[in-house]
């Protein structure tokens, strides 16, 4: 239930979605250090409690997207970390991370995924 509350927090809270999506993969068997995690995040987000995106309502039509990819940064299966993140103006209105499907023999490769990835999402 906590990793629930805190997914559901991620819609306007894209500083915790890394963290939050690492912890639900080990929601049906969690040990002791992931409950810690949660409960770390927990703490940030109390501290935190005017961080977060605020939409105004004139909004403009120009969308921004931009891309980035960590080669071989997940040390436990040296894969790659891709994330993308979609502007309209100035407002954030997407945002996407996760950690790619193989491992990328080079970083330009890596980027290129992560392009492709966002180029996706802004589809």
């Amino acid at each position: 239930s906590m990793i629930g509350s805190l997914l559901y927090l991620t819609a306007s809270r894209p500083d915790i979605i890394f963290s939050v999506c690492s912890c639900a993969r080990f929601q049906s068997d969690p040990k002791e250090f992931h409950i810690f995690t949660i409960k770390i995040i927990f703490k940030y987000l109390a501290y935190m409690l005017t961080l977060g995106l605020w939409y105004s309502q004139d909004s403009y039509f120009e969308l921004h997207a931009c891309s980035d990819a960590d080669f071989g940064g997940y040390k436990v299966d040296h894969k790659s970390t891709i994330g993308s993140c979609q502007f309209l103006e100035n407002m954030h209105i997407s945002c996407y991370s996760k950690k790619q499907n193989s491992v990328a023999l080079s970083s330009t490769k890596a980027e290129y995924i992560a392009a492709g990835s966002c180029c996706a999402q802004v589809l």
